[in-house]
């Protein structure tokens, strides 16, 4: 990406190579960029203290006993952690290294588990907090709490979809389910005990943005001290000597992302400098389209994307060149940003370029092409959630509007 930048700049050769470092330092000098690694870094605690495991026992107290349980199990989970890391890489690493391993011994089918799992691990950005949503806000200029609240809707949504396909998918698969007496009050009292400090932490994150009274940034460094002081001296599962490779873990996951989001601060000002809004805005106005047809171009571009290339390049680069042409067509901002995150994120399942597949492949050691044959029943799912909320925008704004009226 930086060389084609550079690449075009002397070919244009209108502009200078000094706007190459410029634009590389406008792109990373944003305030809110602070709490990309602070969540990483929660997430990368939570990895390593142990807790996926509590989290992953208690919530099988209520659903194992079902068919399919450990499923709907990987599905809750995702949903918790979704609120504390904000990323699906490391989610997916979190919850799969436990879940796949129980349900291999279950007798899940190994596709199904690993389609299962990497499918859940879309919601990880949609509920908040989300690093591409802070994205989004650093170089829009919209509210990131907005953002982050806009997601929480679609992200249950996305496990109440995924359920349902567990659901059909179970109905003739054999497997075994948890025995009657791992239900006994005294097991469910012990399983709550163990979980309930981690439950916590996610509602930091959401309290910290519906009341306002932090920014997001604040609200991860609170994550994290509250994090680490509960896997250093309550569960007692992360010693010092642990810190150092995570924190080396965080510094590297974090870093990567800051180059990509420097790079893309040079094709910013590529974007801005050729008027590509106005240009695109000629376009749709030449066809007559719209709010409705141009969402359905958002979505199908934004889908064949995710097939192809990695999600945060395409949307650090076409979100700020659209987002001025959907709100001329009368869309809400906040919205317009939470459907492409949801589009997108949608990517990382889709073949041939989905970054969870090629994870979770590894993970239940299995061939690409068959994970990639058997979630085709999740994609359609998380899909047909994207639709619906892209036509129904109160699935999107309502919580935003609830708690930050105009």
């Amino acid at each position: 990406m930086g060389i084609s930048g550079v690449v075009y700049i002397l070919f244009r050769g209108s502009f200078s190579l000094k706007m190459v470092i410029s634009s590389f330092l406008n792109g990373v000098d944003n305030p809110s960029l602070l709490a990309i690694p602070l969540f990483i870094l929660a997430g990368e605690l939570m990895n390593s203290s142990g807790i996926t495991k509590k989290l992953a026992n208690f919530a099988e107290y209520f659903v194992g006993r079902l068919k399919g349980g450990l499923a709907y199990v990987a599905i809750i989970i995702n949903v918790i952690l979704a609120g504390i890391s904000g990323s699906a890489i490391a989610d997916a690493t979190a919850v799969a290294s436990v879940m796949l391993p129980a349900m291999k011994e279950k007798g899940y089918d190994p596709e199904f588990s690993a389609s299962i799992n990497a499918s859940a691990a879309v919601i990880g950005p949609i509920i908040p907090p989300s690093i591409p949503m802070i994205f989004l806000g650093a170089i829009s200029g919209l509210s990131i709490g907005k953002l982050f609240l806009g997601g929480f809707i679609p992200g249950l949504m996305m496990g109440l979809f995924l359920a349902v396909t567990v659901f059909i998918a179970c109905r003739k698969m054999v497997v075994q389910t948890a025995q009657p007496k791992q239900y006994s009050f005294s097991s469910l009292f012990r399983l709550f005990r163990e979980s309930v400090l981690a439950v916590i932490a996610p509602l930091i994150v959401i309290l910290g943005v519906i009341l306002g009274v932090v920014t997001v940034v604040e609200v991860a460094v609170l994550v994290n001290v509250y994090v680490l002081l509960l896997s250093l001296f309550v569960y007692r599962s992360i010693k010092l000597k642990d810190l150092f490779p995570i924190f080396a873990r965080t510094i590297l996951f974090s870093s990567t992302l800051m180059i990509l989001f420097g790079i893309v601060g040079l094709y910013q000002y590529i974007a801005v400098s050729e008027q590509l809004d106005q240009q695109v805005m000629g376009v749709i106005t030449a066809w007559h389209l719209n709010k409705y047809t141009f969402l359905l171009i958002v979505n199908v571009f934004f889908l064949i994307w995710g097939c192809l290339m990695d999600a945060i390049p395409g949307m650090l680069i076409f979100f700020p060149v659209l987002l001025p042409v959907a709100v001329k067509l009368g869309i809400d901002p906040i919205h317009f940003g939470d459907i492409v995150v949801i589009n997108l994120m949608i990517g990382l399942i889709t073949p041939p370029v989905g970054g969870l597949l090629f994870l979770t492949t590894k993970l239940a050691k299995i061939p690409f092409n068959r994970l990639a044959r058997k979630i085709v029943p999740n994609i359609i799912a998380l899909v047909a959630v994207l639709l619906i909320c892209t036509y129904v925008p109160p699935f999107v704004t309502f919580l935003p509007n609830l708690f930050f009226p105009h």
